[in-house]
Formats: C-alpha cells, sequence, structure tokens
C-alpha cells in the first residue's frame, strides 16, 4: 500500500518542473486501474468464501483455507521471479502473461464444481504475479522527480481496491454466486489486457534498477540483515492475521444471524470508523517514536482478536473489528516504509521484492493454518492462535533498532569509470551523507541521507567530474 518513507530522487539537473506531465498521469491512473480490477478478483471472495464454499460437495475447512489463503503461495514464489523475467523479456509481455494467468485461474475457480478444482484456480490466479512488473514499467515511464507521485496514486488504488472488495464481495456473492465473482473477475482481468497493451504508454528507457527490481545477488545479502527480516516476518504475520480474520469472521456474522447480503451493511461503518483509527495513529507520529506505534498497534490487533474470539453479537463484533482494522491500517500502511528506510543504498528493488514475497506467503500461512485449526475448533476459539502469533510477533519487535526517516536519491552521473568512482568518494564525505553506492553498468548513484544532505552539492559534485 502507500509508503510514507521520505523519499526524492533526482536525475543530473534536468526535469526541474515540479508536475506530473500528462504521459506520466496516463502511466499512473492505466496502471492504477489495472491494480484495482485485478485485486478486486483476489480479495472479493475474501469475506464470503468461507460461507459459500459450504455449497461444493467436498466441503472441508481445510481447502476452504487452501482456497483463500492458496493465491498466496504462488504469488510469495513467482512475485520476484516475474519481476526479473520483465527485465530480460520487456514488461508489457510479461504483465499480459500474468493478466492472462489470472484470467485462467479465475475461469477454473468460476467453472469449478468441487473444491480441487477451486483451490487450483487459486493458485494459477497467484500465479500471475505481476505487481514487480508494473512498478518497474511505472519507473521506467515516469521521469525520477515525478516517480514517487506515480507509485503514490498506483498505491492508494491498491489500498482502496481492498476496501470496495469487502463491500462488492458478499453483494455479488448474493446475487450471482461464488461462481459469479469469479467470472466476473475473469472479465475485469480480460479487459485489463488491452488496457496494458494500448492505453499505457511504453517505457523508452529503463529506470535504475536498484530502486526497481530485485537481484538475486542482493536477496542472498538482505537475508542476513537482522532487521530487515524482522520487518519481513512482521509483514508475513500481519497477512496471516487477515487471512485468518476472514476464515472466521463471517461464519460468525452469520451465526449471528446476518445473511451473507447483509454483511456489507457492517464492514462499511467498520472501515470508515478504522479509517479514523488510522489517521490518529498517523498524527501520533509526531509525538512517539514509530516502534512504539508499531507495538500501540500489535496491541490493538491482540485485544481485538482476543474480544473477537468471545463476542457473542453483532454489535461487539463490529467493536473488535475496527479495532483489528486500525491496527492493521497502519501497519500495512507503514511497514513498507520502514523497510525503504533500513533497506541498503541502491538495494530498495530486492528489500521490497523479499518484503512482497513474505507477504504473500503470510496470506497462504494464515489459510492453511485456520484451515486445520478450524478443523478442530470452533471459529471464535481459532482466533486465539492469532493472540500467540501477535506475542510472539511484539517480542520480535521488541529487538527492531528505531528506524529513522531518510531521503533517497538517485543521481544519473556521466563520465569515465574512475571520475565516477572519485565522485562517489565526495559524495561519501558530505554532510548528511548515510550510504552511498554506485552502480558503473548504469553510471547510478544511489544515496541514503538525512535532513543535512545538500542535493545540490551533490549534483554539482557529479555535473564537474
Amino acid at each position: 500500500m502507500l509508503n510514507f518513507a521520505t523519499e526524492h530522487s533526482s536525475t543530473h539537473l534536468k526535469d526541474p518542473l515540479l508536475v506530473v506531465n500528462s504521459t506520466e498521469l496516463r502511466t499512473a491512473i492505466s496502471l492504477a486501474f489495472v491494480y484495482v480490477l485485478r485485486m478486486l478478483g483476489l480479495f472479493m471472495v475474501m469475506p464470503v468464501l468461507a460461507v459459500m464454499a459450504q455449497n461444493y460437495a467436498d466441503y472441508s475447512v481445510i481447502l476452504v483455507g487452501l482456497a483463500i489463503g492458496g493465491y498466496g503461495l504462488t504469488q510469495a514464489i513467482l512475485q520476484i521471479p516475474m519481476g526479473m523475467l520483465s527485465d530480460k523479456y520487456g514488461r508489457k509481455p510479461i504483465i499480459v502473461a500474468g493478466l492472462l494467468l489470472f484470467c485462467v485461474g479465475s475461469l477454473i475457480a468460476g467453472l469449478a464444481e468441487n473444491m480441487w478444482m477451486l483451490v487450483i484456480g487459486r493458485l494459477l490466479q497467484g500465479a500471475g504475479a505481476i505487481a514487480g512488473a508494473i512498478m518497474a514499467l511505472a519507473a521506467d515511464v515516469s521521469r525520477e522527480n515525478q516517480r514517487a507521485k506515480v507509485m503514490a496514486i498506483i498505491g492508494i488504488a491498491i489500498g482502496f481496491s481492498f476496501y470496495l472488495a469487502l463491500l462488492l464481495g458478499p453483494l455479488i456473492a448474493e446475487k450471482w454466486s461464488l461462481s459469479g465473482i469469479f467470472l466476473i473477475t475473469a472479465a475485469l482481468a480480460a479487459i485489463c489486457i488491452p488496457l496494458v497493451w494500448l492505453v499505457v504508454p511504453n517505457g523508452h528507457s529503463k529506470a535504475p534498477s536498484g530502486d526497481t527490481l530485485p537481484s538475486l545477488k542482493d536477496l542472498k545479502a538482505l537475508f542476513s540483515n537482522h532487521q530487515i527480516k524482522r520487518l519481513n516476518i512482521s509483514v508475513c504475520i500481519l497477512h496471516c492475521l487477515i487471512t485468518l480474520f476472514f476464515m472466521q469472521i463471517p461464519i460468525m456474522l452469520v451465526a449471528s444471524g446476518e445473511p451473507i447480503d447483509g454483511h456489507w451493511h457492517i464492514y462499511w461503518p467498520i472501515l470508515l470508523t478504522s479509517i479514523l483509527g488510522l489517521t490518529l495513529l498517523m498524527g501520533l507520529n509526531r509525538t512517539f517514536a514509530r516502534k512504539t506505534l508499531m507495538l500501540v498497534s500489535i496491541a490493538l490487533l491482540i485485544v481485538a482478536c482476543a474480544g473477537l474470539s468471545i463476542a457473542p453479537s453483532v454489535m461487539l463484533i463490529s467493536v473488535f473489528a475496527v479495532l483489528f482494522f486500525s491496527g492493521f491500517n497502519y501497519l500495512e500502511a507503514n511497514l513498507p516504509a520502514w523497510v525503504s528506510s533500513i533497506a541498503p543504498a541502491g538495494k530498495k528493488g530486492s528489500a521490497m521484492g523479499m518484503f512482497a514475497s513474505f507477504q504473500f506467503f503470510g496470506a497462504f500461512i494464515g489459510g492453511v493454518s485456520a484451515g486445520i485449526l478450524s478443523n478442530f475448533l470452533q471459529p471464535g476459539h481459532v482466533l486465539w492462535f492469532g493472540v500467540v502469533l501477535l506475542l510472539a510477533w511484539a517480542w520480535i519487535i521488541l529487538g527492531l533498532k528505531s528506524v529513522d526517516t531518510v531521503r533517497r536519491y538517485t543521481l544519473i552521473g556521466q563520465g569515465s569509470k574512475h571520475q565516477l568512482d572519485e565522485a562517489c568518494e565526495q559524495l561519501m564525505r558530505m554532510e548528511g551523507a548515510l550510504e552511498v553506492a554506485l552502480d558503473n553498468t548504469e553510471s547510478t548513484f544511489y544515496i541514503k541521507a538525512d535532513k543535512h544532505f545538500n542535493l545540490q552539492q551533490a549534483q554539482q559534485i557529479i555535473g564537474t567530474q
């Protein structure tokens, strides 16, 4: 979702305008639209699948867990390879191939007559792992000093699609059943293909890859970074919890007398109120350390899961769900920013690619574990597994060092290898420079800095070499 880290990027004394041009705006809006349609297809089934899947003859809660979280397994496995393939074969061909896989998976799930076919369809949906390729295309088309704005528009769309899916899913399921959601999803994916090929501008140059796409060499090094490891585990647990939530809450609402078509009436005030909770937590960023607010958000999730496990009425379910989504929204919005701040200079693409894989793997773990536990426990009792996870998460976060807001700059240099190396040494000696990495193959400087860093001076250093 949205990345709240303070980041800047700049080209070598180019693009003085501080406004998004028409090409960048068209890129941002069209790719955001693709993201919304695709994520709708993944998320719309979450608030209804646990209830509607009971209509299948081979129904089991374990298969429901696989169906809800199965897309996360293939997303986690293929997210990084698909991004790398887009670097080799082009962004649009890989995005279109991913959309075709997603469309086929949606059709299989929509026409499924048993749970196993439904699971296979969800796995194929996840195989269309095009998030990295979409972000890379957005980076290719946008100027470096406008890239953050383009990414922000797409990020807002991702968050919006999640909320919209929770409201539309129950309505569509009641009118056209579960298969209707998947068939509509297939149609939306099909619409995205000509949109990507014909409307999204072509990237005439590739953005510097260090902050865009992962590399295998960087991934090996990042696995040993204890700070990034803690944040990867964090997002894995967070998405395990959201899957766990939607495995239990729809069933609890139905048991409380609320039919599936009325669930959207319950979700929309919950989501709106939780946005106020998110706003309050974001406002406290000025007063409290990020780590403190992270622990506060985890505490909200603990109270919510514990309360939901014993909530006897729709009213109490709604109250605890507000606490759940307030904590969830804050962590979902800020975890990517913390990873971005911690990631070494020139390795943000690798750090974020690994982070996304852990995120999707968490959804898979949540579905599988909830399915297994639901085979033995009542829906409310399964949520105590979430409480145990959250307590373990809080202990992990206690070892996280303070995460400070940093600025990132991507500067394009010119000259011989010796001149670039000399410029790199001068940049590292500048006040406020935290890390400087030089990619000689792309003549690109990746800089992490604090507020004392003088960008104009850095540009002059590169410009005089």
